[in-house]
């Protein structure tokens, strides 16, 4: 049981790593976007 916890929590910050890169992209690119408007 505690192991399948360990896991669940480990998938868990590993997913949530990835969606913060993701949105840190998009946010880089809007602010790029934006430089390029002016």
């Amino acid at each position: 049981m505690l192991r399948l916890a360990l896991m669940i929590a480990a998938l868990v910050t590993v997913s949530a790593c990835e969606t913060a890169k993701g949105v840190g992209r998009d946010v880089e690119k809007a602010g790029r976007g934006i430089q390029r408007a002016f």
